[in-house]
């Protein structure tokens, strides 16, 4: 068998991966359509996914999808970058002073379970009904994966690296910038990545709650219009994005770190 071969077999088992997945969401529209068209589902719950296909043209030209996506993406890289420097700096920190990592770790590790998304009322007394509830919404609510991760990161790095940095007598601040940082950073990304996909989820249901901004308010008008189609469309297409959002962090990754 040459060197090439387990490359073959690989890039095969991708493709019939991908076949099956398509294939299962095919047949799960079909099932869907043949029970609401024979009325075992009401179609005024769930409307046919050949009407929701349908109702795509329609939230892209008459709903401007395309302009309030921009609008939900800036909401999220602006929360991305916060959670990403104050995350990072607060998980460093948290290693850095044990004291402060044993009370904190702890409240950390809770907020990342806690339904944040029920402090929209808290948040709009603070920032008023503007864009920045939004994005500071998202940024509590992504923030503990963040430092939680950066700590994992840091903490797991190989004593065997630590004691190399020692016996060259690099200082503090060398150790943690050649060292433990480059060693946490594959852990640190996948805190990064999770905290991005948390800020995406809750900045649109703020915009729903809130009935302002992107996407969330897209699916918030559409269904007070009572337009069924058009809302499922539109939550297909939140769904749609989250996808290849989640694709292009792997993305990302892999091009950060191509090879451990």
């Amino acid at each position: 068998m040459t060197a090439a071969a387990p490359a073959k077999l690989s890039n095969l088992g991708n493709f019939t991966a991908r076949v099956v997945g398509i294939g299962a969401l095919v047949l799960f529209l079909l099932v869907a359509e043949i029970l609401i068209q024979t009325g075992a589902i009401s179609r005024f719950i769930v409307p046919p996914p050949s009407e929701i296909i349908g109702s795509f043209y329609r939230i892209i030209t008459q709903e401007h999808v395309f302009s309030r996506f921009l609008l939900t993406a800036g909401e999220c890289l602006t929360a991305g970058v916060m959670i990403t420097v104050f995350g990072i700096a607060g998980g460093v920190l948290m290693h850095r002073f044990k004291l402060l990592q044993q009370a904190c770790e702890t409240w950390v590790a809770a907020m990342a379970s806690a339904p944040v998304v029920l402090m929209y009322p808290l948040f709009m007394v603070i920032f008023g009904r503007n864009v920045w509830t939004i994005i500071m919404m998202g940024f509590v609510a992504a923030l503990p994966p963040v430092i939680l991760k950066t700590i994992e990161g840091i903490a797991g790095t190989r004593k065997v690296l630590v004691n190399v940095g020692r016996s060259f007598n690099l200082s503090p601040a060398q150790q943690f910038w050649k060292i433990l940082f480059p060693a946490a950073l594959p852990t640190i990304f996948v805190g990064v990545r999770l905290g991005l996909i948390f800020a995406l989820i809750n900045i649109v249901g703020v915009e729903f709650l809130i009935n302002y901004g992107g996407l969330g308010q897209l699916i918030e008008d559409l269904a007070e219009r009572y337009d069924l189609g058009g809302t499922y469309a539109a939550i297909c297409f939140v769904i749609l994005v989250s996808v290849l959002f989640f694709m292009a962090l792997e993305k990302a990754e892999r091009w950060l770190r191509p090879v451990d």
